[in-house]
């Protein structure tokens, strides 16, 4: 059975940093690209940031590229998500997910890519 847990999500002033965590077990953990997705409030849930096996490719959305950092520790099965200068928009629900693939593909931002996700670590955002 497969299972994705995140943690560090918490409440930070704008200009902040937070540190996510991803644990996945019940699966090879590096035989997967993984990822961060994040939902805000009446919005849909969007893709965050891309990392394949190894770790040697990354993508980020636009929104935030500069300021998050995804890195990967596959002997720690842990995905993590460094995320520096956070703004209010960034606030939402952070999702941690695995794809069926080991490269980041084209669509990686989309939420119908990823086969696992987590439960989600809720991030807060005051200005």
């Amino acid at each position: 059975q497969v299972q994705v847990v995140e943690s560090g999500g918490g409440s930070v002033q704008a200009g902040g940093s937070l540190r996510l965590s991803c644990t996945a077990s019940g699966l090879t953990f590096d035989d997967y690209a993984m990822g961060w997705f994040r939902q805000a409030p009446g919005k849909e849930r969007e893709g965050v940031s891309c990392i394949n096996w190894i770790g040697t490719s990354t993508y980020y959305a636009v929104a935030v590229k500069g300021r998050f950092t995804i890195t990967r520790d596959n002997a720690q099965n842990t995905l993590y998500l460094k995320m520096n200068s956070l703004k209010p928009e960034d606030a939402a629900i952070y999702y941690c997910a695995a794809y069926p693939y080991a490269s980041c593909s084209g669509s990686w931002s989309s939420q119908s890519s990823p086969n696992y996700w987590g439960q989600g670590t809720q991030v807060t955002v005051s200005s």
